[in-house]
């Protein structure tokens, strides 16, 4: 199966993913991986945020990763929201 292209996410919500970042602030992910389903959440601490071929991810302290053009919203900032 493919991978989709990368779509980054503004600039204004990795703003928001960083500040966690640094405070070390639990948060709660919700994501969707695949189109036409369900989103799911996770629970964490974001450990870093880093690139890898030219595609954006962000991983939790127990090792959990996202890539991050399937989040959907950090605690009750939805990336929708942002520009």
């Amino acid at each position: 199966m493919a991978t989709a292209p990368y779509k980054p996410i503004s600039c204004s919500f990795y703003d928001e993913l960083e500040a966690r970042a640094t405070t070390g602030q639990p948060c709660t992910l919700t994501y969707r991986t695949e189109p036409d389903t369900p989103p799911s959440t996770y629970h964490g601490i974001i450990q870093d945020l880093y690139i890898q071929d030219k595609v954006e991810y962000l991983r939790l302290q127990d090792g959990f990763e996202l890539r991050l053009d399937n989040l959907l919203a950090v605690d009750d900032k939805e990336l929708r929201n942002y520009c």
